[in-house]
């Protein structure tokens, strides 16, 4: 049996205990004072998602892919974060991949002693050929959940760097990972429900990592999404509105190039270096790992 009281996520809070006998916006405000904790939580362990981050941005740009691994709500959490990377980063769909328990099915259904099933832990990361090149992320808000803890043994033993997110304090995953993150969010509204203080601490903290790390790879140009896949009529109008913000053209010049391009950093380059042929501007492109802030800055067109 698991000792739960040990476990910081299974607590009991004092101070939600009459949850059952209090109105419907008492128990909203409840709820709301603790998500209060949440990013407080997480401002706590920036310094240990800042390490997270400049090593997954080595991984990356080194050729290494980026896993999430987890079981119920935090492995959902994972699947979500990685699948958001290729529309809004327009990545390959094999450079951040989200792994549950259970397999996709359990994205809607619980699979009953998934978590625990330590060999699926590593054999679901050797179905994608998991290597040293690569970085995985542990999730799990007890800290101790089998299936993850087996997946971080096996990655470091092969060579590969791993991080481990969990909201509990002296996590036994912070002790098989290069990177531990605990951001202690204490004892859930109701006790044990980790789909909620955790479960909001886990999404902040992925989206810190693949977003930030996207940034340094050069995915983003001031703060506006140069990468974005354009598959539907609401994102080919942003990716329009960022072309006009960026260059000052008008809204049917952006349009143009954006059709001719079908890539708002291309349209983007060929707007400011003046250059017009796809084959320059992919080489030039490609010499500063698609940067475009480092691609202009030493482009021929602007003296460099």
């Amino acid at each position: 049996m698991v000792d739960i009281k040990s476990i910081t996520t299974e607590q009991r809070n004092k101070l939600t205990k009459n949850l059952d006998v209090s109105s419907t916006t008492e128990i909203l405000k409840m709820f709301n004072n603790e998500d209060k904790n949440v990013p407080l939580a997480v401002e706590k362990v920036l310094d240990k998602i800042a390490l997270t981050v400049d090593e997954v941005t080595k991984r990356l740009a080194e050729g290494g892919r980026l896993f999430y691994i987890g079981a119920g709500t935090s492995g959902r959490l994972g699947v979500l974060d990685a699948s958001e990377c290729v529309p809004t980063f327009g990545v390959s769909e094999n450079l951040v991949i989200g792994i549950i328990a259970g397999g996709d099915r359990a994205l809607r259904i619980a699979v009953e002693g998934a978590e625990d099933d330590e060999v699926a832990g590593v054999n679901d990361l050797k179905a994608y050929n998991f290597n040293e090149k690569d970085f995985v992320v542990g999730l799990t808000a007890s800290g101790r959940t089998p299936y993850v803890m087996a997946a971080m043994k096996y990655a470091r033993s092969i060579g590969a760097k791993a991080a481990g997110i969990t909201t509990s304090h002296n996590a036994p995953l912070s002790q098989v990972v290069d990177f531990p993150i605990e951001a202690v969010t204490g004892a859930e509204p109701l006790t044990g429900s980790t789909r909620m203080k955790s479960g909001t601490a886990q999404k902040l903290i992925l989206n810190m990592i693949s977003t930030a790390t996207m940034v340094k790879l050069g995915k983003v140009y001031e703060n506006l999404m140069i990468d974005i896949q354009m598959s539907n009529d609401k994102l080919v109008s942003r990716a329009v509105g960022i072309v006009v913000e960026v260059t000052g053209v008008d809204h049917d010049i952006a349009k143009i190039y954006i059709d001719k391009f079908k890539s708002v950093k291309h349209a983007i380059f060929a707007i400011i270096s003046k250059l017009d042929n796809i084959e320059e501007i992919n080489e030039v492109l490609n010499k500063y790992n698609g940067n475009i802030r480092e691609a202009l800055k030493h482009s021929i067109s602007f003296g460099g």
